[in-house]
């Protein structure tokens, strides 16, 4: 296996004393998103970029063929020009935040495949200059709330773009796994909408140019349709030989 690519997962924290139950279920989706990896073929590093510097998560990640930047706390708000005290606001990592923008800037200039998840989706938009919207409001149908943490993922269809990435990989329809009150709202630059909810939200985007891709839903939940994972974690491969090549 050793001589298998390299993708470096990179999650926000592995330790929140503050919420366990939410670490728990995040740390699930970690571990699950790793063994799909491993199963798609890929030598797998995980790193949280909260945990250590900046500097260590670029160095510790300069090796890899691919990245995934998974979810977890909203982004604070500075680094997309906006003001704190929204609703339903909650701790910051805002390491995390830095080493993660930074992660996408070197996969854009060195054309490495990335794919973000949920928070790393927001990450994408914002590393490129983009904004979010910082709240859904209670039931937007995004997530559910006021429930267990097992229990807060909301299902719902979107339909690709055709001719897309995502459109060549998982096909024209897909039931998505949600559990967000945040969205990208302005376009960061370079990105291109390939996927919307039906209440107009980004569910998806494409780099123009690059092999970065963001989804806002969780294709590594336990609930979420069978080989989603698989098929967009083999989708970081094929660009990924083409660039070694």
């Amino acid at each position: 296996m050793s001589s298998a690519p390299l993708l470096s997962i990179v999650s926000v924290t592995d330790a929140r004393p503050h919420a366990p139950e939410y670490h728990a279920y995040s740390a699930m989706l970690a571990e699950r998103t790793a063994r799909g990896a491993r199963r798609a073929g890929w030598r797998v590093e995980r790193v949280a970029a909260a945990d250590v510097s900046v500097a260590t998560t670029l160095r510790r990640t300069e090796r890899a063929a691919a990245l995934v930047l998974l979810g977890g706390e909203d982004i604070a708000p500075e680094f997309y020009r906006a003001a704190r005290g929204y609703r339903a606001e909650g701790a910051h990592a805002e390491r995390a935040d830095e080493a993660q923008i930074a992660l996408v800037g070197r996969a854009l200039g060195r054309h490495t495949p990335l794919l973000g998840i949920c928070r790393g989706h927001q990450i994408i938009d914002v590393a490129l200059g983009g904004t979010l919207v910082q709240d859904l409001g209670e039931h937007s149908g995004h997530r559910n709330d006021g429930v267990e943490i097992h229990r807060v993922m909301s299902d719902h269809e979107v339909e690709l773009e055709p001719g897309s990435r995502l459109h060549g990989v998982l096909g024209g329809r897909v039931i998505t796994r949600s559990a967000h009150h945040q969205a990208i709202d302005r376009l960061g630059e370079g990105l291109r909408v390939v996927a919307r909810a039906s209440d107009g939200l980004i569910e998806a985007v494409e780099h123009e140019t690059a092999p970065i891709t963001g989804v806002q839903w969780h294709p590594e939940d336990p609930r979420a349709p069978r080989g989603q994972l698989g098929a967009l974690l083999a989708g970081l491969a094929t660009p990924a030989l083409r660039l070694a090549a």
